[in-house]
């Protein structure tokens, strides 16, 4: 039997495993990264983009952190977009469509030139564990892999089952085969596991869809870089195009049915409620006659197109006859079937705040396996997890973000104080301090903490330095400077200031050539200064209660005045502060009072304890 040494040992390398490694061993652990195959790395297996609503902001605070996935998204983006413009900058967030296969290779490449980062081709049996500590992992083939810290990010493969009408089969994804053992070998360490479902929607064989009959799609003429250390984007952009369902298409699918899997009785785990598959769609909006479809390319070729809207499992012979109705899709080749999934994952509320595991000491959960859904809230798990390996490792205090600090934040709070019932997915309501978790801010809030932890490099750190000295010149101008007997400050915090559109034509700007990060920035800040000040309030009041620690193991069944409700919600969730206890649903204001109160008791009595020796 082979055996190998390594201070972290990641499994899964998607988009939570590849942020992982990569920040783990740019923390200096000798990290393994195993995979299925190498050729599968950041495989983008439901829809090719990066980004979204809300999820714009959780790829800007990765890259602000000194995360791979704005870097990876900038350098292999086919169309480049800011949603929500017509809105306030608090919930606009970029989106880019991606090259598919370019992205992959792209995050397989800065993995492997990532010092003490070694992949590794295998499937994962079972974790290793001893006296509740992690001790590595093993094989399929037999192979020992030794670390005392290990971050599981398995995705949608844990005793997973595709569905295509009735035929069923083991795999977590097209062509790739489940992980049963690994599943197995959770349950037996005493972690709680449940079942999601998920799906994805046919692909068509680019070069048979007729996209004059399709409504066109264009990117932004000027597009904005998800990464704060890129200007621009040099890439050349491709249009999506946007079709509709009709009521011949409902029809077909309402008189099927009964062949599709999540209403014959076949599949049983709940799916996402915010992404419906098509069948959901017409019995749950039954009084809509159309659907919007979003036929999006995969690659720079236009190869293939993702059907981004018509997520399904109905039998192949009822795909074909759907996508035959479509217009624009009329003659259109199916290249891949669309499949649901069934797959196991464990509730998060078994973990720490650094996603650490309650139970076993040094295993870690990111991604899917903890109920999540989408690539941003993987990937940000995944930066949180490895982040956090390495201060576990080296006795550094842990990585926490709070709620005010970022989208991260709110994510991880999320899924350790709410009964996730189904795949979760983050939405900018959410966060209820939006207005200062803006994507265009991202850098400013969190690149000092990714240079304290040490994954912001010198340059990254020297660019956001020349930002901040920029971002205060101009404000200083603008406050000093006056029109009209008011100064431009003051102009600019105007609604529908004509001084915000033009900032860039001003000589002081011109002068010091104030790229148009800097300009957006303080136009921003200036239009919301005195909703930050109120919000900032909020914020220092929500880190009052999250300053109070809960010791662990706290007995709730022996406070007094407690109720019921609150002590089942407090046992089974086992909160580590009073913040984190006040956000757990049914938990009341009354509920934390009396907690405080006991808490002041038992510090009271312990310092008596001392005092007295």
């Amino acid at each position: 039997m082979k055996t190998n040494e390594f201070d972290c040992i990641v499994i899964g390398a998607g988009h939570a495993g590849a942020e992982a490694a990569h920040a783990a061993a740019r923390l200096g652990l000798a990290t393994a990264l195993i995979t299925l195959s190498k050729s599968t790395v950041a495989q983008m297996s439901c829809n090719p983009a990066i980004g979204g609503l809300a999820k714009g902001q959780i790829v800007r605070e990765i890259d602000a952190l000194g995360g791979l996935m704005g870097l990876a998204i900038d350098a292999t983006g086919i169309q480049f977009r800011i949603l929500n413009r017509s809105k306030g900058p608090a919930v606009q967030s970029p989106r880019a469509q991606a090259d598919k296969y370019q992205y992959a290779r792209w995050i397989a490449e800065a993995l492997a030139n990532t010092p003490g980062l070694t992949l590794v081709e295998g499937m994962v049996r079972d974790i290793l564990v001893e006296d509740e500590r992690v001790t590595g992992v093993l094989l399929e083939d037999g192979t020992y892999y030794r670390a005392p810290a290990v971050v599981t990010t398995t995705g949608t493969f844990l005793k997973a089952v595709m569905h295509v009408g009735t035929d069923q089969a083991p795999g977590g994804r097209l062509n790739q085969p489940a992980s049963n053992h690994l599943s197995d070998c959770l349950r037996r360490l005493g972690l709680k596991v449940s079942r999601f479902k998920t799906g994805t929607p046919p692909r068509l064989d680019g070069a048979t869809v007729d996209y004059d009959r399709l409504e066109v799609q264009h990117g932004d003429p000027d597009p904005l870089p998800f990464s704060f250390v890129n200007d621009r984007i040099a890439r050349p952009q491709i249009p999506c195009w946007v079709t509709y369902t009709n009521e011949r298409i409902h029809q077909l699918l309402r008189e099927n049915l009964a062949r599709a899997p999540i209403y014959s009785g076949q599949i049983t785990a709940v799916g996402p409620r915010h992404c419906p598959s098509i069948e959901a769609k017409i019995v749950r909006f039954s009084d809509k006659d159309r659907h919007q479809v979003y036929l999006e390319p995969e690659d720079e070729a236009v190869s293939t197109i993702y059907c981004n809207g018509i997520s399904t499992s109905f039998p192949k012979d009822v795909q074909e006859r759907m996508i035959a109705m479509l217009p624009g899709t009329e003659g259109a080749r199916i290249v891949h079937y669309a499949y649901a999934i069934e797959y196991d994952y464990c509730p998060a509320l078994q973990l720490k705040r650094t996603l650490e595991t309650k139970k076993i000491d040094g295993l870690f959960l990111a991604g899917q396996i903890n109920g999540t859904s989408g690539y941003e809230e993987a990937a940000g798990q995944g930066l949180w997890a490895g982040i956090n390996v390495a201060q576990k490792l080296a006795g550094r205090d842990p990585f926490i973000l709070a709620r005010s600090d970022g989208y991260l934040g709110v994510l991880v709070d999320d899924i350790l104080t709410r009964e996730i019932n189904e795949p979760y997915r983050m939405f900018t309501s959410r966060a209820e301090y939006r207005l200062s978790l803006r994507s265009d801010n991202a850098d400013r809030r969190l690149t000092p903490i990714g240079r304290e932890i040490g994954l912001v490099d010198d340059h990254r750190w020297e660019r956001f330095q020349q930002k901040l000295t920029d971002i205060t010149a101009l404000k200083a101008y603008l406050t000093e400077t006056r029109s009209q007997g008011v100064s431009l400050w003051d102009h600019l915090r105007r609604p529908q200031s004509p001084l915000a559109g033009r900032l860039g034509e001003d000589p002081f700007v011109q002068d010091r050539q104030l790229r148009l990060e800097v300009q957006q920035a303080t136009i921003i800040e200036a239009k919301y200064e005195g909703y930050l000040v109120k919000q900032d309030r909020l914020i220092a009041n929500l880190k009052t209660l999250d300053r109070q620690r809960i010791p662990g193991g706290l007995d709730y069944e022996k406070i007094e005045h407690l109720r019921g409700e609150g002590r089942e919600k407090l046992s089974t969730f086992q909160p580590e502060t009073l913040g984190q206890a006040s956000r757990i649903g049914g938990i009341t204001p009354a509920d934390i009072t009396v907690l405080q109160v006991h808490l002041k008791k038992v510090r009271g009595m312990q310092g008596q304890v001392v005092s007295n020796r």
